[in-house]
């Protein structure tokens, strides 16, 4: 069979990924700190671009839809709220971001009592930084060199203990072995021995300890309170990791009631006495969308406006530079930054909404649990919300990506509320996972100490109340959430019991 070349017409269809297409699906998935650092950026890049104070911000109606939750009720205002939403939002990527936004400012303008001072200030270049005025807390290895510098007058034993100082880690551990350091500065092991030895005397109490057991000994030892029974113990910490006093109470050579004087003292010490020294800020979390409870039993859903940036396009500096354009590279400029503002406008007003309606299924869908807490939580998926919405299951899951509901019972990442579904064996509806979960915690947190329930006995519990569920599943999610096993809970309450007695 002879190759040749010839021309043939085919008709196909693709999906063209332009930048800003690109970018739009972008701005999904960031969080509000994320969204402020990146549109500070577009600020500093497009001259037309402009940050916009409250009297510049145009009211939308319907910014924010009150979703009842009574009776039949709840689908008729869903169901409009959702449809005027629809009229801006597309079910594929191709139009997914055609919000007819021009210039019009970020939509949402709600008055927000308790709007984030932190997060309308990150966009505001005029605010002043706090942090410029506060002083600087030392770190644990800046703490630790100024100690070396009093403690260590050889040249040789300087650098010795800065390169022990310098592999400690963020705990105040050890990690590295001496010989690994000897090797390494061309010392004898001797040395850096005798130099741990001193740093381990620095403070904080336990810094330079090679493992737990010594690090705890050596804040016993600074406390003095170190004797050989209290070193046993600590030598055998697997064991207290395990609740067998009986056995620890054997190696110790001690009665009860001291391994439990012993156990309440090494409770007190510091097992990461690194921790103290970082400094990290806490990062409070602000909600994208709060629910509000209505006095006549309906649910207020609305977008937190002080994560939305409220950003503008400034028309009439657009007007004064366009009419002093030079040349074409000038021209080509300011039309590509306008479009690039156009852009980013219409992307921020598509993604408020996204968020919005996302938000107000989810509420739909877990109505029992705004009202009846966690037992009442509902199994639910990606598809399920994706299909009631008419959106692609990928654009659910960047909406949900960092972002939070403030609820009547506090907030809650929106990934929280979608959970796998377990069975029920009555034929009711199914389970939702994190339900379940709720209900092994309140069953082990009500236990007594002499009858704790094994594996086995939560589970006859739980198919009693019409919960289809094995035995390897329960464990699996008490594992989760850090709970011992029966044996070993048993051993702790005995020994809380034999404390509460004393």
């Amino acid at each position: 069979m002879a190759l040749t070349a010839k021309l043939q017409i085919r008709q196909s269809q693709s999906l063209v990924m332009t930048p800003q297409l690109m970018q739009s699906i972008r701005l999904l998935q960031f969080s509000h700190l994320e969204l402020a650092a990146f549109v500070a950026r577009e600020l500093e890049s497009n001259p037309l671009l402009e940050m916009s104070s409250d009297e510049d911000r145009v009211e939308r109606q319907d910014s924010s839809q009150e979703l009842p939750m009574d009776g039949q009720e709840i689908g008729t205002e869903l169901e409009t709220s959702t449809a005027a939403l629809a009229e801006n939002l597309g079910t594929s990527l191709d139009n997914v971001f055609e919000a007819d936004a021009g210039e019009r400012p970020l939509p949402m303008p709600l008055s927000d009592p308790w709007k984030s001072p932190a997060s309308a200030a990150s966009l505001d270049n005029d605010a002043p930084d706090l942090d410029n005025w506060c002083e600087a807390k030392p770190t644990l290895h800046e703490h630790l060199h100024q100690q070396r510098a009093l403690a260590f007058k050889d040249k040789v034993e300087q650098l010795i203990s800065g390169e022990i100082i310098d592999s400690l880690d963020e705990d105040g551990y050890l990690r590295r072995q001496s010989v690994d350091i000897a090797t390494g500065l061309g010392v004898a092991v001797e040395q850096v021995e005798k130099a741990i030895l001193t740093i381990q005397t620095f403070d904080p109490a336990g810094v330079g300890a090679r493992d737990l057991g010594e690090c705890l000994s050596i804040q016993l030892a600074e406390r003095n309170r170190l004797d050989p029974a209290i070193a046993r113990l600590l030598e055998n910490l697997d064991l207290l990791a395990r609740r067998d006093y009986v056995e620890l109470s054997r190696l110790c050579g001690v009665d009860r009631d001291e391994i439990v004087d012993m156990l309440d003292e090494v409770r007190r010490l510091d097992p990461r006495p690194g921790r103290r020294f970082d400094h990290q800020p806490v990062e409070v979390v602000v909600p994208d969308v709060r629910v509000i409870a209505l006095p006549d039993g309906n649910w207020s859903v609305e977008l937190n406006p002080a994560t939305l940036p409220k950003v503008l396009i400034n028309r009439d500096y657009h007007a004064i530079v366009s009419r002093n354009c030079r040349n074409d590279t000038e021209k080509a400029f300011i039309a590509d930054r306008l479009q690039s503002a156009n852009w980013l406008v219409r992307s921020l007003d598509q993604r408020a909404q996204t968020i919005l309606k996302v938000a107000l299924e989810i509420v739909k869908q877990q109505d029992m649990f705004l009202a009846g807490g966690v037992a009442h939580l509902r199994p639910l998926n990606l598809k399920t919300v994706a299909d009631a919405i008419k959106m692609h299951e990928s654009t659910v899951s960047r909406v949900t990506t960092n972002k939070y509901l403030m609820t009547p019972r506090g907030p809650f990442e929106m990934k929280y509320f979608f959970t796998q579904a377990i069975a029920s064996n009555s034929g009711s509806d199914p389970h939702s996972a994190e339900a379940v979960r709720h209900k092994i915690r309140q069953m082990i947190d009500s236990e007594l100490a002499n009858r704790v329930l094994s594996d086995e006995a939560i589970v006859d519990h739980l198919q009693h109340g019409g919960v289809d569920i094995a035995r390897r599943t329960v464990a699996k999610y008490r594992e989760s959430m850090n709970i011992p096993s029966s044996v070993q809970r048993r051993r702790e309450k005995l020994a809380f019991a034999t404390r509460q007695a004393i």
